[in-house]
């Protein structure tokens, strides 16, 4: 079973207002301070989960495209050294895509990163400056540019369904966007996170966010879009050509084994949940005292694992095998999923069985939190 490793980088050169990561602004960072500790928590995590060498690396944030590539081989090396790395390992850096980051890419290209996530969001200046981006559209461009000369694989996230957008304007600019010729496009509908500063911009009438029916209609817009194009949906808010897909992000939808180090970081490993601390200080200083950033270290039992791979399985266009999961937790089918509930959403084209597969339908997939909630069996625990 593939086994992915996430690393994250919690600093940013600036928070952006719609966004709930885990991402902190300091004006100085002790690289060699943090290098140590992240190799100290590297090594932690590979003394309690040795074994199968990873199949993909994913240095998130934050902005990891801060970070000197000397500081990513450095992680990388020893990540090879603990593990070792699978032929093909997918290695995966986020990156904003300013002229100064950008420069960058070479030597993150050096330092073995084959994949780089581009944070896009607009190709819009206007809109680019509603999401308290740092850069413009003509730089986006040029590091769009810039990255599919360093690296084999290139994503462009983007954020669409922004107040007064209209069906026009997004056509547009996804198209100028699958113009482009990356692999791989993660399309998000803008979201108000409680905590950010869209929430309270929101709370004092500054904006209104767009309503669900014209949110909807751009769904299915960017749909039948990226299909055209070559790149279906394969996850939620996910496109690629066949073959293209996130490998990392993968091994998570299908609930495989990954692990976590650095402030914030989430795991996954031999039915056990992990959790580290967020605030970049707290980590340092767990890891000074303990060896590890780890704040939460939990069993989960057969119920919660078979649930969470239900809620992460479905968001897929494959779906998720029944009967896998129930020979893979012990639990009988009639336990994981309400068929009278799949029956009804299959009578509305809102979900789809074949033999034990069941996936939601692009008709579904609008309506997906609320299909779960309706789908997953009573009593079945959910995280």
């Amino acid at each position: 079973m593939a086994r992915a490793l996430y690393i994250h980088w919690p600093f940013c050169a600036r928070k952006c207002p719609y966004c709930d990561f885990n991402s902190h602004v300091r004006d100085t960072v002790d690289h060699a301070t943090w290098q140590r500790a992240l190799i100290a928590d590297l090594r932690h995590e590979a003394a309690l989960a040795p074994g199968d060498p990873l199949e993909s690396v994913f240095f998130g944030g934050g902005t990891p495209s801060l970070m000197p590539p000397a500081l990513v081989a450095a992680l990388l090396a020893e990540a090879e050294r603990l593990w070792g790395f699978a032929p093909g390992i997918e290695i995966t850096l986020e990156a904003n895509p300013s002229s100064v980051e950008a420069d960058r890419f070479a030597g993150l290209a050096a330092a073995g990163v084959n994949r780089v996530s581009l944070g896009v969001q607009a190709l819009d200046d206007h809109a680019l400056r509603f999401l308290g981006r740092l850069h413009d559209a003509a730089e986006a461009l040029s590091a769009l540019g810039t990255a599919r000369s360093w690296f084999g694989r290139v994503n462009a996230d983007l954020i669409y369904a922004r107040p007064g957008q209209t069906d026009t304007e997004w056509r547009d600019e996804l198209s100028r966007a699958l113009d482009l010729g990356t692999g791989h496009l993660s399309l998000y509908q803008l979201t108000i996170e409680a905590g950010t500063r869209f929430a309270t911009d929101v709370r004092l009438g500054s904006f209104t966010p767009m309503a669900d029916d014209p949110a909807a209609d751009l769904f299915a817009l960017t749909r039948e879009l990226t299909a055209a194009a070559g790149l279906p949906a394969y996850e939620i808010s996910n496109h690629a050509r066949p073959g293209e897909e996130s490998r990392h992000n993968l091994a998570y939808w299908r609930y495989h084994d990954y692990l976590g180090a650095g402030p914030g970081a989430h795991g996954r490993r031999g039915g056990r949940a992990t959790v580290r601390h967020k605030k970049p200080e707290n980590w340092l200083s767990a890891v000074a005292e303990h060896g590890h950033g780890i704040d939460e270290d939990r069993g989960l039992d057969r119920r919660e694992q078979a649930s969470e791979a239900l809620l992460m399985g479905l968001r897929l266009a494959e779906g998720v095998d029944l009967a896998v999961l129930a020979r893979r937790f012990e639990i009988p089918v009639e336990e994981l999923i309400d068929r009278n509930r799949v029956t009804f959403h299959a009578s509305l084209g809102l979900v789809q069985q074949r033999a034990s597969r069941i996936t939601i339908t692009d008709a579904g997939m609008p309506l997906l939190d609320a299909l779960l909630g309706e789908l997953v069996a009573e009593g079945l625990v959910t995280a």
